[in-house]
């Protein structure tokens, strides 16, 4: 056989690509060994540190949520105590629920003493894994919220969870959505508060017990605008993109002008990470709204919660969201998914702030209308 020139090169080329595939092959293996690495470390729970979404639940939170069927009656109240408490490396969460309810939701309610793994999974977007037994899914924190979507093992439920931690530091306004399938059988929300000595201190027990009373009183209450008076809602939201970054702060003024008693007129103005003006009607049946304008759209409240779905006329975006009074004062909780199409662009939420203006609608007003021509 005779060697030649080209024959040697064939050879060398050859070889240096032998070389360069097994280099690229040992270097992608020692890649997913750390990868593997990473990921048992953390599901052993030997992350030092807890979350930054951690660190902001810490301590005993407290509260009284109300309990309502999918037409959004209310039934009764679930009594709470929940911590998570991050030690060793492992964070593990704790809830111990009291319900009192009417009908067949009490026997399938009735679990109680829950405790179950959680653990902060930056390599997948920072998604808060629950490992049960009593909790399967996974949460998503953007900063101040977390939206979570679990199942539970003891309700047999499918569960969609909101909880946003109000600028205090102190308050959560909470709520859950409980699903057969693609039904809700069941929703429950709240208003929680902290507490890191409530079984050491006889101060912080009375005022935590005032706040969980004053919770059975609130529960209830039907989501409902000021009917009489005109005025608007004001504030800075705070907007995460779908990587759950922050990109940036929106400011809000929706502004508020009731028509009669069950309709009013809304014009809502955003500028910052989305700009934009647009103007619809409300209208309330019960607990069942509905808008149309700039914005098509229905709603319902189980009790303080309302759950919105609006589509902007013309165009892909919409808005799901929730919208809960957390006082008896009209403030909000908003939380609003900014969609196009089904793609979640934005995660919006914070506080907007009732600032009333003035009567709408009045007797003397009322009366005006119907005195006939020669009436004093």
């Amino acid at each position: 056989m005779s060697v030649t020139a080209d024959v040697v090169k064939t050879a060398k080329e050859a070889a240096q690509a032998a070389r360069k595939v097994a280099g690229e092959a040992v270097a992608h293996a020692e890649e997913l060994e750390a990868k593997a690495a990473e990921l048992e470390k953390q599901l052993a729970g030997d992350d030092e540190e807890a979350s930054s979404f951690q660190q902001k639940i810490e301590g005993e939170w407290h509260g009284k949520p109300a309990v309502f069927d999918a037409e959004g009656s209310h039934l009764g109240y679930c009594k709470v105590n929940r911590s998570s408490v991050h030690k060793d490396g492992q964070t593990t969460y704790f809830m111990n629920t009291n319900f009192k309810v009417f009908g067949a939701r009490q026997a399938r309610l009735e679990a109680s003493d829950f405790a179950f793994g959680v653990v902060d999974r930056s390599d997948f977007e920072g998604c808060r894994i629950y490992l049960g037994p009593d909790f399967i899914g996974a949460g998503y924190p953007y900063g101040m919220l977390v939206d979570a979507h679990y199942y539970s093992p003891g309700w047999t439920s499918d569960l969609r969870t909101l909880v946003h931690i109000l600028p205090d530091g102190k308050t959560q306004a909470y709520s859950s959505l409980l699903y057969d399938g693609p039904t809700i059988h069941s929703v429950f929300n709240g208003v929680y508060k902290v507490s890191f000595d409530y079984n050491d201190n006889a101060e912080t027990k009375e005022w935590v017990d005032n706040f969980v009373e004053s919770e059975e009183k609130n529960g209830p209450n039907t989501h409902l605008v000021p009917t009489k008076v005109s005025g608007k809602w004001v504030g800075q939201l705070v907007a995460y993109n779908a990587k759950q970054e922050k990109a940036g702060t929106i400011d809000v003024e929706v502004t508020h002008q009731p028509v009669n008693l069950v309709r009013s007129t809304a014009t809502v103005k955003m500028s910052g990470v989305i700009d934009r003006c647009y103007t619809y009607t409300r209208h309330r049946n019960g607990n069942l709204h509905s808008y149309e304008g700039d914005i098509y759209g229905n709603a319902i409240s189980y009790g303080r919660a309302l759950y919105t779905s609006q589509h902007f006329a013309g165009e892909a975006h919409k808005i799901r969201g929730r919208e809960f009074f957390y006082d008896d004062a009209f403030n909000l909780s908003v939380v609003w998914q900014y969609f196009k199409g089904d793609t979640q662009e934005y995660m919006v939420y914070g506080v907007l702030e009732w600032q009333a203006g003035e009567a709408a609608i009045d007797i003397v007003r009322q009366i005006e209308r119907v005195k006939g021509p020669d009436e004093q």
